[in-house]
């Protein structure tokens, strides 16, 4: 099963037949709405709004935990994301999809591991999206859209709900980053921990404040993610149709070797916790 998470402008699953919503309770609470089920040509999708189906939860609320959880628990092993996201570069104006290969991770107030709490974790993180689906997703995009899109660069995540000030966007910029947006931290850290493939598509809508008279307003937002909202739906279906039966990469054993904490000493609560995830390497 593949998973798609929707972020903001995207509510709806895409163009899903025999749809089921499947209820999901996780150690880690509720996921952000009831799971919806379909297939596209015989290929099986599980879909949820990042936010909520009525956009409830900020990027801080978003129940990720729960959400990646979900999805484990379900059967997902790749996971195709969108974002909203802000350009830093000229070159990348709204309505331009971006296939971001790094993360900068700028948040402050979010838990981004399944496990600490007497059981601790050091999980390589150096490539943040699977290199073989940021690959797959940059060609699709190639392939599905006349959209204006653009392979790599980093997103730089911060907490919000807030946009950025004037000199947060500068520094930004002079780091050399891409875009910027507040969703893809702790995300993507949690679907490597659990062990499965992540990518995201991010579809620009606003240049941030940087840019002179560039005043980022939700209006601008909303009407550029509607834009975005077809052209990113038609590339994650292209990428869903079109994507291999196999993993070839590290990510289906990214636990491997990173559990620093001996079996016998991890609390039974939060080895019961855990055992969807790393219970393979506790036995």
């Amino acid at each position: 099963m593949i998973g798609f998470i929707g972020g903001s402008g995207i509510y709806e699953a895409l163009p899903l037949e025999n749809t089921r919503e499947e209820e999901v309770t996780t150690p880690f609470g509720e996921p952000s709405a009831p799971v919806t089920i379909g297939e596209i040509a015989g290929k099986e999708v599980a879909f949820l709004p990042r936010h909520g189906p009525k956009h409830q939860r900020t990027p801080t609320e978003a129940p990720y935990r729960a959400n990646i959880y979900a999805l484990k628990e379900l059967g997902v092993e790749r996971i195709l994301a969108s974002n909203a996201v802000g350009s830093l570069r000229e070159e990348l104006p709204p309505q331009t999809l971006v296939i971001p290969d790094q993360i900068f991770d700028q948040t402050k107030h979010r838990t981004p591991t399944f496990f600490g709490s007497g059981m601790v974790v050091h999980m390589p993180f150096a490539d943040p999206y699977c290199p073989h689906m940021v690959e797959h997703l940059s060609e699709s995009s190639d392939e599905a859209t006349d959209a204006n899109h653009h392979r790599g660069g980093t997103y730089v995540c911060i907490e919000g709900p807030q946009y950025s000030t004037r000199a947060e966007s500068d520094f930004y910029r002079q780091q050399g980053f891409e875009i910027i947006g507040m969703t893809a931290i702790p995300e993507a850290k949690l679907a490597r921990e659990a062990e499965m493939c992540y990518a995201t598509v991010a579809g620009v809508t606003d240049y941030d404040v940087w840019k002179e008279d560039s005043e980022v307003t939700l209006e601008e937002v909303l009407e550029n993610a509607a834009e975005n909202e077809d052209a990113i739906k038609q590339v994650v279906e292209h990428a869903i149709l079109n994507l291999p039966e196999e993993r070839d990469c590290d990510c289906g054993h990214a636990l491997e070797g990173t559990i620093n904490t001996p079996t016998k000493a991890i609390p039974a609560e939060k080895r019961e916790e855990v055992e969807l995830l790393a219970g393979q390497y506790l036995d």
